[in-house]
């Protein structure tokens, strides 16, 4: 005799305009529905990332999140390609000005780069 199975819940992520997705999140509220809280910090994941800059990691990361290549992420943003280029490497800091065009260009907060 088959025993009765216990339904999994279901992830979902979207991607579309930022007052979209809160105009969407709002509404999966009004359902029951919750954005999961058992996340892992991500150092203890990705501990080989432990000597880089936090903000180069976090801004490859966005960079490739939004399958951007360093060189269309410059024309959106006006900073120069080698100037990404260093920042990921950790060999040039952002600045709040930078991490604001960055955070906007790739929808993140500007914070993650400072």
């Amino acid at each position: 005799m088959l025993e009765p199975t216990k339904e999994h819940h279901i992830e979902a992520r979207f991607k579309g305009p930022p007052e979209k997705i809160l105009e969407l999140t709002r509404f999966a509220r009004t359902l029951g529905l919750d954005e999961p809280a058992d996340s892992l910090p991500w150092r203890d994941l990705f501990t080989d990332f432990d000597d880089e800059p936090t903000y180069g990691v976090a801004l490859r990361g966005a960079r490739g999140k939004e399958g951007l290549t360093q060189k269309e992420l410059a024309q959106k943003t006006g900073i120069p390609q080698s100037h990404i280029s260093s920042m990921e490497n950790g060999r040039m800091t952002i600045g709040r000005e930078r991490a604001r065009r960055l955070a906007k260009a790739l929808r993140v907060d500007y914070r993650i780069f400072l």
